[in-house]
């Protein structure tokens, strides 16, 4: 045996072991970990996070003006009222996260700065042995597991998408990524040029637009807005009232929650006569009735085929109109010493470049991941109900909603798991899979999401670091939180696409692919 073999062995043998462990201390672990706690109490847990704090992407991005584009009454957890505005700052959600960790004890079972480097199963002693490499000694050390959750989020947060436009190298400005803003860079009085047109573009221009000298947006296409004050009528109606925080809470989410269902159907059968309401929202926020559309903020698409931007009080609109921001609808030609020409022929010139260019899409963190020695590559899985794999057993992911608050999901499948380990405790089994029924012998299997439903560029460019979806419900992650909340409270634990240490009551196991 190597002296490395030797090493790794004894590291193993010296395994800090749990029954369930968490990967990611952001909006999903934490809430997992809460679930875990209230409704597993018995189980041993850990959370290994990357960074040095908890938070995820709210941690991660330190851009100008950096918000939810979720209302919080939703994107917040169902056990934990939010009292603020609906749209908050990352500062507000980062102290809201901070408020669940410590009053529920969640911060002892946290594990900052361990970076996984590996996850492997082995079926004969039915344990998942995790790899990880400790940043505040570079120390290797391992964790043994009875379960993996996975709450690492779906996009590289170290990463970023930027395009590699001709000329970079000749910009004597300074060119940055949003999701690697320095909040000490000083843009008071200066040209800012962002480039981008989704969410965070929507976000960082109204920010820029308060000190800059100019703003100018250049898009190759342009996004849908939903224009709004942010503040929450019926809640404030409520607060009035003296009702109690949880009632408004519950009331109010089950309000938000119905409304986004009658848009997200509207969407798709009244598109034209959406988009008009949505303009008479712009114009209303910025006093303009002749507020121009076209050609810089007419997308290409249908609403809700990619995120629809909230917009809180038309700020956007309202930088436009004021003539603070400037927006260019084209694509770059290249970029020059002093900003970029476009394709058009329109020269912008910018002391600062912002790409909001959107993300890398990076599967289970990318993480290597192995089952008796075999490594996974999850484009060959079967994804079963956006939560778990064909061949990979004892695991559940978190992914959350496009068209709904991602936390959602994330109290959902926290009520899926903990009845999932209840249940495997009461059979006495150690082990459980997720395999394709005799009736999906000849199901056809497709790209993990079609682009008719959602296709935003990181998931397009992504999807063969996906798993594939079937044509059944369960064997796909629909997006539909309306449909999803009367299914998968109710799924039968013991349905034939469960196997239990191998063993699947009178049914043959089909392989997956």
């Amino acid at each position: 045996m190597t002296g490395q073999a030797a090493a790794k062995q004894t590291s193993a043998s010296n395994a800090n072991h749990v029954d369930v462990l968490i990967v990611g201390a952001g909006i999903s672990g934490i809430g997992s970990a809460y679930h875990l706690q209230e409704q597993s109490p018995g189980k041993s847990y850990v959370i290994l996070e990357m960074k040095e704090s908890f938070g995820g992407t709210w941690e991660t991005h330190k851009y100008p003006g950096v918000r939810s584009d979720s209302d919080l009454y939703t994107f917040g957890y169902r056990f934990k009222p939010w009292v603020g505005a609906p749209i908050a700052s990352a500062e507000e959600i980062l102290k809201y996260m901070g408020e669940v960790i410590d009053e529920n004890g969640i911060a002892p079972h946290i594990r900052y700065g361990h970076r996984i480097t590996r996850a492997a199963w082995d079926s004969n002693a039915n344990l998942w042995t995790v790899d990880a490499v400790r940043a505040s000694d570079g120390a290797e050390v391992s964790f043994t597991a009875n379960f993996l959750w996975m709450c690492q989020g779906y996009y590289d947060h170290e990463k970023p998408y930027m395009p590699d436009w001709p000329g970079m190298n000749r910009y004597k400005g300074k060119l940055v990524h949003a999701q690697l803003w320095d909040p000490k860079i000083d843009y008071a009085g200066k040209k800012v040029l962002v480039i981008g047109s989704g969410a965070t573009a929507a976000t960082v221009i109204p920010a820029f637009a308060e000190k800059a000298a100019h703003v100018s947006m250049l898009q190759r296409s342009p996004t849908y807005f939903f224009c709004s004050e942010n503040k929450n009528e019926l809640a404030d109606k409520l607060r009035a009232a003296k009702i109690d925080e949880p009632t408004i809470h519950r009331v109010v989410r089950a309000q938000i929650m119905h409304d986004q269902n009658v848009m997200t159907q509207r969407c798709i059968e009244e598109p034209d006569t959406v988009f008009e309401e949505l303009k008479m929202l712009v114009r209303a926020f910025t006093g303009k009735e002749d507020f121009e559309f076209e050609p810089h903020f007419t997308p290409k698409y249908r609403p809700w085929q990619q995120r629809l931007a909230f917009c809180p009080e038309g700020d956007i609109f309202r930088a436009a109109a004021s003539g603070k921001l400037t927006v260019y609808t084209d694509e770059i030609e290249t970029f020059t010493e002093t900003g970029v020409r476009t394709k058009g022929g329109d020269e912008i010139e910018a002391d600062i470049i912002v790409a909001a260019t959107g993300f890398n899409l990076l599967m289970m963190g990318g993480i290597p991941f192995f089952v008796d020695g075999q490594p996974v590559d999850w484009h060959e899985t079967v994804n079963y109900r956006g939560m778990m794999f064909t061949g990979v057993p004892n695991m559940v992911w978190v992914m959350g909603y496009f068209r709904a608050s991602w936390t959602l999901r994330v109290d959902m499948l926290g009520d899926f798991v903990c009845r999932l380990l209840n249940h495997m405790d009461a059979k006495g089994v150690k082990r459980v899979d997720v395999a394709l029924r005799d009736e999906d012998r000849n199901m056809p299997l497709g790209d993990w999401i079609e682009g008719e439903n959602f296709n935003p560029g990181y998931l397009m460019r992504g999807l063969k670091l996906m798993p594939k979806r079937g044509d059944k419900p369960e064997w796909r992650h629909n997006q539909d939180y309306w449909h999803e909340k009367d299914e998968i409270p109710f799924i039968d634990l013991d349905g034939s696409e469960f196997v239990y240490d191998g063993v699947r009551a009178g049914k043959r196991v089909t392989e997956a692919a």
